[in-house]
């Protein structure tokens, strides 16, 4: 029978009774991460911004060669934004990485080339919310004040049966203060880190809850009441707008088209194969091939593909169109190795660059 005391903790008390046993779970179970290995103000802050909207997994390795090549703050200030966004090719999210160097300029002309050792100064840097400041104060810094992210929402969330919203900022904002209210002083870098491990490892938000293996689940009400699949609750979002695009990989000789997006708006500033809106046939591409003074030799379908983005999702269909004469100047021509080495390419057109690595 479960323990009716445990039902009636009021929340402030039921959260510092959550502190104790999740220090002690954190202690034992941390898992072994590159940043955590050295959890210097500067690889916390990089690893917090390469970790958002993205796997620890996928992470890892984009984050060694980052760290390679910016290995502190004012080599990042200083970095070209076409190497900088290369290097973060697959990541996605690129205004992510536009924003580090945004922030690493800030820091070289206000605070000598560091990361500053206050909460307060780390949110009015670019790219910097509550919950990245969070991170970077309490586990660079030891500063006891909370890091809530969509892990953090759900785990007391159904610590606590929380009905509310957890989409809604003011929700966010209330778990943030029950938060402050209850870290520990001394230890507020592993009370984080151990509630997000809880939210990434056992308190998932894909499939149901690993409970038999959760150290908050004496004190989980969202377990005591079998309610742990409706919690947390979170409006549905609005479908996205769907665009039917045309993408073209033009070829001629060993050269490839591609061009450089606008410097403002999705994808800003990378660069992608030629597309065009709509789903085109063979026939229209051919017209407008001429249109640009090429003389298209062979047009041939490249398959169909599909990416989701924030608010959108492109369906694109492929084509690919070997020339007989040069590229048109319209775009830029370049090298397959080339293309892999210097040029950012979005994941939006993944698959038409292993289409490539087959033909050439």
């Amino acid at each position: 029978m479960e323990n009716k005391t445990n039902e009636s903790l009021p929340p402030t008390k039921r959260l510092r009774t959550m502190s104790s046993l999740l220090l002690s779970w954190y202690k034992d179970h941390a898992r072994t991460l590159p940043w955590r290995e050295d959890p210097g103000p500067y690889r916390v802050w990089i690893s917090e911004i390469m970790l958002q909207q993205t796997r620890i997994e996928a992470v890892k390795p984009y984050f060694s060669r980052f760290m390679e090549a910016f290995p502190d703050v004012p080599t990042l200030a200083l970095a070209d934004e076409d190497r900088l966004l290369k290097l973060w090719e697959g990541l996605g999210y690129y205004n992510r990485a536009r924003n580090l160097k945004k922030a690493a300029q800030v820091m070289t002309e206000l605070h000598d080339g560091q990361l500053p050792p206050s909460y307060e100064e780390l949110l009015k840097l670019p790219g910097i919310g509550t919950y990245t400041a969070g991170a970077i104060a309490s586990i660079a810094f030891g500063i006891p004040v909370p890091a809530v992210d969509g892990n953090v929402l759900r785990v007391i969330s159904r610590v606590l049966a929380s009905l509310d919203d957890v989409g809604k900022p003011a929700v966010k904002k209330q778990m943030e203060s029950l938060l402050k209210e209850i870290m520990p002083r001394d230890d507020a870098g592993a009370f984080n880190q151990g509630l997000m491990e809880i939210g990434e490892t056992i308190c998932v938000p894909n499939g149901p809850p690993r409970c038999p293996e959760c150290p908050l689940s004496p004190i989980c009400l969202a377990r005591i009441h079998n309610s742990q699949a409706s919690i947390p609750v979170k409006a549905p979002k609005k479908p996205r707008r769907v665009e039917n695009r045309t993408v073209l990989l033009i070829l001629s000789g060993t050269d490839i088209a591609i061009e450089k997006r606008p410097d403002t708006g999705l994808l800003a500033s990378l660069y992608q194969f030629p597309n065009l809106e709509g789903h085109l046939n063979r026939q229209e591409i051919h017209d407008f091939l001429e249109s640009l003074g090429a003389s298209p030799e062979r047009i041939e379908p490249a398959g169909e593909a599909r990416h989701v983005f924030s608010h959108v999702e492109w369906h694109m269909t492929g084509y690919l169109a070997r020339l007989k004469g040069k590229i048109p100047s319209t775009y830029l021509a370049v090298g397959q190795e080339e293309l892999r080495r210097k040029y950012p390419i979005p994941n939006a057109f993944s698959a038409y660059i292993k289409l490539l690595n087959r033909q050439l």
